[in-house]
């Protein structure tokens, strides 16, 4: 009878890759095979290109308006050459927002496959439904949501000022890592203009039920930080989310339904 592996208990509580065991003076098969695969994962997350057309659909399909924006970005190898312009719109968007006679809302709330396509397609839509739930319980209105592909987080700053919103957020897709490809983030901005800095910004991160945060509990403390936000003028380092973790709730009643 062999002896009890003594990293089991402990590889139950991290996706961190720990007591892979050797095979001679290698890694074993299995473990190497899901390494290799975990790195094909995160390199598909970066270089799949979002199917936006698709997600637009669906967001008229609940009814929720939509704006399909652009930055000056043609590929995603471009993307990932010059971040700079991701951070930007292109300038037929640029138009299309200074020409809206919309009024302002208290938050605009912009959409991008970031650096995972995956996350966005796997968490987007129903991250979205949670998100404009916990918002129309707090009375905070939102514009269209603002869907752009091949962005970075500052493009959620220029959007804002041209909309007029108070405050900005952007649902992007996080930079993908070997033991989690699907991850969303939230960047919250009061108010937003070109220039802000990541200090004036909150972030809400692992955001992938169920290995990570759950929509309920990210669009909770989003909610939260927006209220704060607005009440107190500010974001970033000077607001804390303190809010009660007994009121979040569970993620029950949020799943997205498919048309």
């Amino acid at each position: 009878m062999s002896a009890p592996d003594p990293w089991f208990e402990l590889r139950r509580y991290t996706q961190a890759r720990i007591g892979q065991g050797r095979a001679g003076c290698a890694t074993p098969s299995k473990a190497q095979l899901e390494f290799q695969l975990a790195h094909a994962l995160a390199r598909d997350a970066v270089h799949q290109p979002w199917q936006v057309g698709a997600f637009a659909e669906a967001l008229a399909a609940k009814g929720w308006p939509t704006l399909q924006l652009a930055t000056p970005i043609h590929s995603r190898q471009h993307y990932l050459q010059r971040p700079d312009l991701g951070r930007r719109l292109d300038q037929a968007s640029r138009a299309t927002l200074q020409t809206l006679a919309l009024p302002a809302a208290d938050v605009a709330l912009v959409v991008s496959d970031g650096l995972s396509s995956t996350a966005v397609e796997q968490h987007g839509l129903p991250l979205l439904a949670a998100v404009i739930a916990a918002y129309a319980e707090r009375s905070l209105s939102i514009g269209p949501i603002c869907l752009v592909p091949n962005a970075r987080v500052a493009v959620a700053d220029e959007i804002g000022a041209l909309l007029g919103a108070k405050a900005a957020a952007i649902i992007v897709g996080e930079r993908p890592g070997l033991s989690a490809a699907d991850s969303l983030g939230i960047y919250l901005t009061y108010a937003p203009q070109p220039g802000r800095t990541d200090a004036e910004r909150n972030c809400l991160s692992n955001i992938r039920p169920p290995a990570g945060m759950v929509y309920s509990a990210a669009a909770a403390k989003l909610a939260y930080l927006t209220g704060q936000a607005l009440q107190r003028q500010l974001s970033g380092v000077g607001l804390k989310d303190d809010l009660n973790q007994a009121v979040i709730g569970t993620d029950a009643g949020l799943a997205w339904d498919k048309p």
